[in-house]
């Protein structure tokens, strides 16, 4: 890693100290086959769906939970110190007194927890999703170790709604079918893999490339790391759920009116990524990676209200990706600005 990341090698076997009840990492002694990465920052009125989703596993191996916390403002750590005396052999918290991510570190569990995991096998799932499903992990380790060759497997997942109400007409199920997926599909997606489906071989995230940590995110440029390890397999099953909405998070943020100047940063830091992909794999997917910058500076257009150029005749084929209501929308929006301005308050009013 680059100087900057240097003060994360206290992550490797110490936890970060922030008073007198922690300094020292906890643990059976016995290697477990999955770790599980946990990232929370003020998580804590969602916090223990996602622990009792990782303690509710079925499964015939051990786990360990690796939680890193940054910093949280709220009752996440009174959460995590609740759960660590429980389930002192399972459960690893780091505490940090000072925010990373505000120190410029968007990939913490890549820093903080993957160089510290032991198990074989590591699972994803931030602090405010969850897992629906106690035969998750059984179902994923049970193909991964029938299928050397697979560097990672995920999975679909349930929405639910800040007031925690499900939301039965919405799934992200990113593909069609579980099927070992082609690399042109992880490339270039119409829907993002949920981070709380992913589970991987650790020994490939070990040593990570330094375009992983140069990305403001941290599940795409993982994606395309794994996809240079091996194979990657979906499963068709909701067995995890995503928290739309939650105030505060990475994309409520990116939502606001006022977010202009991030988005373009976004785009040109996403750009970047795909880039330095592509010139490491010599461009074997070109066609691939230019279709997905493509799609991200369309989105971006979206987000930014640039209707001209989101109904452009080139992003026809993007257009039909969106919800028929959205499409209808941005119609009304180009041909009757006046009329669309007039529904959105009354929206926004009513809603």
């Amino acid at each position: 890693m680059e100087e900057k990341y240097q003060y994360s090698t206290r992550s490797r076997g110490q936890t970060a100290e922030t008073g007198p009840e922690t300094g020292s990492e906890t643990g059976s002694g016995t290697d477990p086959l999955v770790s599980v990465s946990c990232i929370t920052f003020n998580h804590g009125q969602y916090l223990r769906d996602a622990l009792e989703g990782f303690l509710g596993q079925k499964t015939s191996f051990g786990i360990e939970i690796l939680v890193h916390d940054d910093a949280s403002e709220d009752n996440t750590i009174d959460i995590l110190r609740e759960y660590t005396e429980k389930y002192p052999e399972i459960m690893r918290p780091m505490y940090e007194e000072q925010n990373q991510y505000s120190r410029g570190i968007s990939n913490i569990s890549g820093v903080f927890n993957f160089p510290r995991a032991r198990g074989k096998y590591i699972a994803m799932c931030e602090g405010d999703d969850f897992w629906s499903d106690p035969e998750k992990l059984q179902k994923q380790v049970n193909y991964m170790e029938a299928h050397p060759e697979c560097a990672m497997c995920c999975h679909a997942a349930g929405i639910v709604a800040m007031d925690g109400a499900f939301r039965s007409e919405s799934e992200l199920r990113p593909f069609a079918g579980s099927r070992e997926l082609k690399p042109e599909e992880v490339i270039s997606k119409k829907i993002n893999i949920p981070t709380a489906s992913l589970l991987f071989r650790t020994e490939y995230v070990k040593e990570l490339p330094q375009w992983y940590f140069d990305c403001p995110v941290g599940d795409i440029p993982l994606h395309l790391h794994l996809l240079r390890c091996g194979s990657i397999y979906y499963f068709d099953e909701v067995m995890s759920m995503y928290r739309m909405g939650r105030e505060g998070s990475w994309g409520e943020s990116m939502d606001s009116e006022q977010a202009k100047e991030k988005w373009e940063k976004h785009y040109a830091a996403m750009k970047k990524l795909y880039e330095a992909f592509d010139e490491e794999t010599g461009g074997a997917y070109a066609p691939a990676i230019a279709e997905c910058v493509h799609r991200n500076r369309f989105l971006i257009d979206l987000k930014e209200g640039r209707i001209e150029s989101v109904l452009s005749p080139v992003n026809a084929d993007f257009l039909q990706e969106l919800p028929e209501t959205e499409r209808k929308l941005l119609l009304l929006r180009a041909k009757h600005p006046g009329l669309y301005d007039m529904l959105r308050r009354i929206y926004r009013i009513f809603r």
